[in-house]
């Protein structure tokens, strides 16, 4: 576990997940002991950091409670975390060692620096200590007594190694830069001499003679007027030198760089150094780092903002501080160059002079061969071309060399390595927000419950793109991070703010992206614009269809697309069925602007909805028979652009073909359980054909009555009885002749496939003996089998087990014929109820576990769930409770994370027989409990039977047997309306066990011979695995029996 004090108090776990500490006590508390990480603080010393003069009646007790406190934080991160807080007779302390605290860190890199004799390594530890800070040390604690002194210690630390830093950086020749990044920091500490000292050298080896004049001035008045005090003699001296222009003043050590140039003809070589620290890019320098190795020529790609120049900057300070490279690394920044100054430019940074008898490239090849260096060449995709014809002549000519170039576009010679860098993973992504963040807005709540969840949403919606997220980060003192999040809709205003010292290009999110597109040729830009349309990823069939017409041929639309590609403005991904194309998405947002200042929006998502619209309907018949597995998995690709589809229709009044698209898709959504999507599609499509009697009309209709009763939750009066509003023609024979053929049998056995599962045994048998008549009569096999599904269903309820077997295994045949994976599991569980009603557990496992594979295969998650509930019930009959609650406890979460209540409620009732049957009374209440008033308000006799009869047989257990008659006699009057032998024979068992507990034995024993005549009658009766409660109460009532016939 790790503990940060430079900036607000911080804990972060050994993963980098972070620690939330509660309450302000106790985050003071761990803040005291953080002073001095490792020693020991007094008690009282403590209680009086805490609570000063307002001591509590009982310090000793009340900051035990907040040790206490501060454990329990500790350990819920991290088990044995707890143990970091330690008491002795001295005091609390806490166990951690030196760099397992920032502070700690920040000591030992400052030891390793000042210890080097390597500039630039010193350079890059100062630049890795300062980059630990997140703000003000103790930022939230800077009134506390307890904190001054470590406060006051840390920052002028801090000062003096920013002090430092900025003279090994002027050794190393970068005065430029150093002029104006110190202006700030003099402006904040104008007083320290040290630090104007490395200004005046900076500004005067930067040509800015004058400025470094009026700084000494400055000095000198501030000095004096708030001191009394005249400059130091050191200082003094160097403003006489500035006044005299001495050669001194110009000099730069000889140690600059350890990669020295070879020949006295090279002058050293310079890099520029990073004012912060590289975040998350560890395997992507690795990966560069070996590509030189054995490429001459490495590329970096990746949309602007992605952080190429930094990853460059990185990689080639790496391997100079490596020395692999004796005569040098050098950086040539091409940004703003023209074409013809590409070589110059390289030419200016090597140093090598002017001649008019060759060409600066011709100069270069002279220069440069038999050298072994690296060159840098930064931003290079406004000048592809020319880069790229001056690289291949630097490598032909010197086998020595490696160019290490970023671009976003590939240069595209022979011995060409492209690495492309990606968008930072979300936990980089945040973590570099986070630390950007707290810099920007020191106290900033960054660790506050949610915020994880609220950071992680703002790193999603920026693509994870570092120059975003670094925008994004200065915008958190204004907004907070929340304010942030609500406001990213409009995100090319809100990030309109970045560093003044960035170029241009990178000072807003706009302007990011400005520089991208202007760089485009007008057919690119067209295609991007229109492919921005799409939500998520598209095909490439996809953005031919849409990005095509109106100036673009189809036939051209691949090489416009790979350009883009190229240019990595658009990202190429590996899809279920190939290749798929994206947008970052404020790519799309800017490439949306564009699309509608051209005026092509409605008529680009009209395309949209037109080939949306037919892959969907394309896509419906293959979802009932043996590509049913390949078209869900596309269907799935392009759920967010075939809900975009549904909106265009919507909003452009193209109410036919919002219609098409539902239905279309209707049977998709059933098989995904996006019940709700379902209904809300069919609802919104429906609204424009009010007193339509269209085909379409009728089977949507149809469909979204069963989807209101699948969506009700059990409250659905109202919504049920919707669902029995006469749909024209679907159970009158359709004289009108309105139905689509076969659409009206599927509409009747989809309704009598809801009203079984709702247990409307008659409503269901009334349905699907129509549609079956209709099956038979079309020829359908798969309506067939699916009717015949639903038959063995409804013999379940009638405890028809001859019925029940034979239509499941006939419809698991047909299944399997027209290749419908899905259908054959709705038979094959059928077949497993079967198996375990006979008491066949062994099979009934096999065929709940084919079901479970072929649900997980097609991932159709609603019927995993399902089949582990199914499982788990024949796991707990064979004896195995652990392993019986564990399949359950799967299928419950699976529910829940699919929003399906049937399904958690089926998962969680089997959490309550496996309960009862360990003994766990109170934990099977509870699960029985939760659903009891659920299915009393659904009507589903049998179920709420089970739950009935459960409860009394855990109260019988417990010995309450008033409270078991009670439930019982309601399980037995719940069991007389629902039409199943079986359930009334569970009834009866329990009234039982209720009645022996009470000592009715005679009654009781009545109760069991009726409850096994009921069994026998169908063909049923209990196997011994599931005749337990039957045998304990059979024991009671001969033992009751017995001590009766005694005692008379």
């Amino acid at each position: 576990m790790r503990f940060g004090v430079l900036g607000p108090l911080a804990v972060w776990t050994a993963d980098g997940g972070t620690v939330q500490v509660p309450e302000a006590k106790v985050r003071a508390l761990l803040a005291d002991l953080l002073v001095d990480p490792g020693r020991p603080v007094p008690v009282d010393r403590l209680a009086d950091d805490l609570w000063g003069e307002d001591l509590p009646a009982n310090p000793a007790n009340s900051l035990q409670s907040k040790v206490s406190q501060l454990r329990r934080a500790l350990e819920q991160a991290e088990p044995g975390a707890r143990a970091l807080v330690a008491f002795s007779p001295a005091g609390y302390r806490l166990r951690v060692e030196a760099g397992d605290v920032d502070a700690g860190r920040f000591a030992a890199l400052l030891d390793r620096a000042r210890g080097t004799s390597d500039l630039r390594a010193r350079a890059s530890l100062f630049t890795e200590a300062l980059e630990l800070w997140r703000g003000p040390a103790f930022a939230d604690f800077a009134d506390a007594p307890f904190a001054r002194a470590a406060i006051t210690r840390l920052e002028e630390q801090r000062l003096t190694v920013l002090e430092e830093r900025a003279e090994v950086r002027l050794e190393l020749g970068e005065h430029g830069s150093l002029a104006d990044e110190l202006s700030d920091l003099v402006a904040r500490h104008p007083l320290r001499e040290r630090l104007r000292a490395v200004q005046l050298r900076a500004l005067y080896r930067a040509g800015r003679q004058s400025e470094a004049l009026d700084g000494y001035a400055d000095l000198r008045k501030r000095l004096a007027d708030e001191l009394g005090l005249d400059p130091s003699p050191e200082l003094a001296e160097l403003h006489q030198a500035i006044l005299n222009q001495a050669p001194a003043l110009d000099a730069v050590p000889a140690s600059a760089h350890g990669a020295r140039a070879s020949l006295t003809s090279l002058p050293e070589s310079r890099l520029p150094v990073p004012p912060t620290g590289l975040v998350g890019r560890e395997d992507d320098v690795a990966r560069a780092r070996e590509a030189l190795g054995t490429a001459r020529l490495l590329t970096l790609t990746g949309p602007g903002g992605v952080g190429k120049t930094r990853l460059a900057l990185e990689v080639a300070t790496r391997v100079a501080d490596a020395g692999d490279f004796p005569d040098g690394v050098w950086f040539v920044e091409l940004a703003g160059r023209r074409p013809d100054e590409v070589a110059e430019a390289v030419g200016r940074v090597l140093g090598i002079r002017d001649d008019a008898s060759a060409g600066p490239a011709d100069r270069l090849v002279q220069a440069l061969r038999d050298r072994r260096l690296l060159l840098v060449l930064d931003n290079c995709e406004h000048l592809v071309e020319p880069v790229a014809k001056l690289v291949e002549t630097l490598l032909r000519n010197d086998s020595g060399l490696r160019v290490l170039t970023t671009s976003q576009e590939p240069l595209a010679i022979a011995g060409e390595v492209v690495q492309a860098v990606p968008p930072l993973p979300e936990r980089s992504a945040a973590r570099l927000f986070t630390e950007r963040a707290s810099a920007a807005a020191p106290g900033a709540d960054l660790d506050g419950s949610g915020t994880a969840e609220v950071i992680a949403t703002i790193c999603r919606r920026l693509d994870g793109i570092p120059l975003a997220l670094e925008l994004a980060a200065t915008r958190v003192r204004t907004l907070g991070v929340r304010g942030l999040a609500d406001r990213l809709d409009d995100r090319f205003r809100l990030l309109a703010a970045g560093r003044r010292d960035a170029p241009a290009r990178q000072r807003t999110l706009r302007a990011m992206i400005d520089w991208s597109w202007e760089l485009l040729t007008e057919p690119e830009r067209i295609v991007l614009r229109r492919l921005a349309v799409h939500a998520g990823d598209c095909t490439l069939e996809a953005v031919e269809a849409v990005c095509s017409g109106a100036g673009i041929e189809a036939a051209d639309v691949l090489d416009l697309l790979a350009r883009l590609v190229d240019r990595s403005l658009v990202v190429a991904l590996d899809g279920p069925g190939g290749p798929r194309y994206r947008l970052l998405e404020s790519v799309a947002a800017y490439s949306l602007e564009q699309l509608d200042a051209a005026g092509e929006t409605e008529r680009v998502r009209r395309r949209h909805l037109a080939y949306y619209l037919a892959l969907a309907q394309q896509a419906e018949p293959y979802l009932y028979g043996c590509d049913q597995r390949t078209w869900l998995d596309r269907l799935d690709a392009e759920t967010g652009n075939l809900r975009a589809a549904l909106e265009s229709a919507t909003e452009y009044g193209a109410a036919p073909d919002a219609l098409q698209l539902a239905n279309a898709l209707t049977w998709y959504w059933f098989l995904r359980g996006r019940y709700r999507e379902a209904y809300r599609s069919l609802t919104v499509a429906l609204a424009a054909h009010v007193g339509s009697d269209d085909p379409g009309v009728r089977r949507a209709a149809a469909w979204r009555a069963g989807l209101a009763m699948m969506i009700s939750d059990g409250h659905f009066d109202d919504i049920r009885r919707g669902a029995e509003l006469p749909v024209p023609g679907l159970e009158d024979g359709d004289p009108s002749g309105a139905w689509i053929e076969g659409e009206r049998a599927r509409a009747l056995w989809f309704l009598s496939f809801v009203h079984l599962s709702y247990g409307d045994l008659a409503t269901s048998e009334r349905l699907v003996a129509s549609a079956l008549a209709d099956f038979r009569a079309a020829g359908d096999r798969w309506g067939l089998a699916a009717a015949l599904a639903t038959m063995a269903g409804q013999a379940t309820f009638r405890g028809d087990l001859t019925t029940l077997d034979r239509a499941a295994a006939e419809s698991a045949e047909i299944f399997a014929g027209v290749g419908d994976r899905w259908g054959r599991l709705q038979a094959v569980e059928y077949l497993g109820a079967y198996a375990e009603i006979v008491g066949d557990y062994e099979r009934a496992a096999r065929l709940h576990e084919e079901g479970v594979r072929v649900a997980e295969e097609l991932s159709l998650w609603a019927d995993v769930s399902y089949r582990l509930s199914g499982l788990g019930r024949i796991t707990m009959l064979q004896g195995d409770f652990e392993r019986a609650r564990e399949l359950h406890e799967r299928a419950r979460r699976l529910a829940e994370e699919q929003s399906n209540t049937f399904g958690q409620e089926y998962a969680e009732i089997g959490l309550a027989l496996v309960a009862r049957r360990q003994g766990r009374l109170d934990a099977a209440e509870a699960h029985l409990r939760a659903w009891l008033d659920w299915n009393r308000r659904l009507g589903t006799h049998s179920g709420l039977v089970l739950i009935l009869a459960e409860l009394g047989f855990t109260a019988e257990l417990r010995g309450d047997a008033e409270r078991a008659l009670e439930w019982q006699r309601e399980a037995a009057e719940t069991a007389r309306h629902a039409g199943d032998p079986r359930a009334t024979a569970l009834a009866f068992e329990g009234m039982a066990g209720a009645l022996s507990l009470a000592g009715e034995y005679e009654r009781a024993a009545e109760s069991l011979d009726e409850a096994a005549r009921l069994r026998e009658a169908v063909g049923a009766p209990l196997p011994p695995a599931e005749r337990g409660d039957v045998e304990r109460i059979e024991a009671r009532i001969r033992e009751g029996l017995d001590e009766t016939r005694r005692l008379v």
